[in-house]
């Protein structure tokens, strides 16, 4: 194993993270809010230990996909730990095991939050929070690909082992390329949503924590209703955003470049589409007789479905109190997830679409057993190892949300509040049902079951295998 190039990595995410913390002493500034001297302690502190751990450049800029693995693990842990100890010194969120909870659900776009209280927060706390979910939401990793200086081919391991979804290759010849072109899309679709915001009304502070929320599909509101209060212009347009956040980028990269062609036909997008278009439809049926209005049904259907579809979860309305089949698409809605590539959690809508064609391919082999069946996505056979891993994949999520599931049991909660909070944070949702509803908080749950929720958020938002890595003993046994 590398350990020199996964220590010069790591010092680089702190360095990053360092000055990424810059951002809410700035706000802090801005409102004179004595808490930004927190933020600038830790700032320098993460500067300080990423220069040194950066100090000594590797002589062998090659690493394999165990490293990437490795690497991006850890990566998200320290920027974890490092990033929760602001909330501490403020007092903000004075218990550390908390202070990691949020910190973790933020970095990781999940949007669980253990705080009953969100506005009572400082401008620069609040900022900081939402921060985490633009940081998070395309990946630190990918960043730092993108403003580095590193060589090697072997850097598109770190892509795939952040990137969420069953493949990731390179939109351009290099991955420095490609990093910057999907920074450049997220960036120029967040710069869109917020001017679209301050037109609709909103002050500038809310429609920047606004828009970079939704980007990284996270949802940490500001005020204790979420979005409720929001008109519903403002509704609408976040909940477009949403809804693009969660396509796959490859879209956007074949749209600027005039394939708009391969774009449409992608079979992913188009079924996440139909399966949004299905959701809301029903739901918009099932509440209508619940709402003053059809549009208002219409309103809060396409917002949830967009919400919890993608992961975001923002509320504009307590859906646990919602009929039952409304509440149980929502659930389905919350394993699908988004599209691979985009900043959105879940499983994965190109994962359903494999497993599906899978099931339906075993079921022509046993009609024509001498039949040769291929599974094909976009028009193109996928490849057996691509299929293989996908149903690990599955068979993986599956054992770790069951024994998530056991673990946060010995609280003493009801199966519906320790089903949902499993499934939000492994899938990087947000709100669940009953205690865990969208006007609830996680607050509740003994450090012991925090602890679980957290390394789920971390294995859902990194796709299971690369923090898992980290408790394969022979990992550890190699030297180099």
């Amino acid at each position: 194993m590398n350990r020199t190039i996964i220590q010069y990595i790591l010092g680089h995410v702190l360095m990053i993270e360092g000055i990424l913390l810059f951002v809410p002493c700035l706000t802090a500034l801005i409102y004179w809010e004595k808490e930004g001297f927190s933020y600038l302690l830790i700032a320098i502190l993460c500067f300080i230990v990423g220069k040194i751990m950066a100090l000594k450049k590797p002589t062998n800029n090659i690493f394999y996909l165990k490293e990437g693995c490795i690497t991006t693990a850890l990566s998200w842990i320290f920027l974890s730990l490092f990033g929760c100890l602001p909330f501490v010194l403020t007092k903000e969120i004075p218990f550390l095991p908390d202070a990691l909870f949020e910190t973790i659900s933020g970095f990781t776009t999940t949007g669980a939050s253990i705080l009953s209280d969100v506005e009572s927060l400082s401008h620069c706390s609040i900022i900081w929070r939402s921060f985490t979910h633009w940081i998070g939401g395309m990946g630190v990793l990918v960043f730092l690909l993108a403003v580095i200086p590193m060589s090697g081919g072997s850097h598109i391991n770190l892509m795939r082992a952040e990137s969420p979804g069953p493949s990731v290759g390179k939109l351009v010849p290099t991955v420095k390329s490609t990093a910057r072109l999907l920074y450049v899309i997220y960036l120029g679709m967040t710069v869109l949503e917020f001017i679209l915001l301050i037109i609709g009304g909103m002050p500038v502070f809310e429609a920047v924590n606004i828009s970079i929320a939704t980007a990284g599909t996270g949802g940490f509101g500001f005020k204790n209703d979420s979005m409720a209060s929001y008109s519903p212009h403002i509704q609408w347009i976040v909940t477009i955003f949403m809804i693009l956040f969660g396509i796959n980028f490859n879209a956007y990269y074949y749209i600027l470049f005039r394939q708009l062609k391969k774009a449409i036909n992608m079979e992913e997008v188009k079924t996440y589409f139909a399966i949004i278009g299905i959701a809301t439809t029903v739901i918009f049926i099932n509440i209508l007789h619940t709402c003053s209005s059809a549009f208002e049904a219409l309103t809060q259907s396409a917002f949830q479905v967009g919400s919890i579809m993608t992961s975001t979860g923002f509320a504009t309305a307590d859906f646990d109190l919602w009929p039952q089949t409304s509440k149980s698409i929502l659930v389905m809605l919350m394993f699908i997830g988004a599209c691979a590539g985009s900043t959105g959690g879940g499983v994965k809508v190109s994962r359903f679409v494999i497993v599906i064609k899978t099931v339906f391919k075993e079921l022509r082999c046993y009609i024509h057993p001498k039949s040769i069946q291929k599974i094909k996505m976009d028009g193109k056979p996928v490849p057996h190892e691509v299929v293989r891993s996908v149903n690990v994949y599955f068979i993986t999520f599956f054992v770790l949300f069951a024994a998530s599931i056991l673990l946060i049991s010995l609280d003493g909660h009801d199966l519906i509040t320790n089903f949902t909070a499993v499934t939000t944070t492994i899938n990087n949702i947000g709100p669940g049902l009953a205690l865990v509803g969208p006007t609830q908080n996680f607050g509740f749950f003994s450090p012991l079951s925090k602890f679980v929720l957290m390394f789920d958020m971390l294995a859902g938002r990194l796709e299971l295998f690369p923090l898992l890595i980290l408790f394969h003993p022979s990992v550890w046994k190699e030297n180099k």
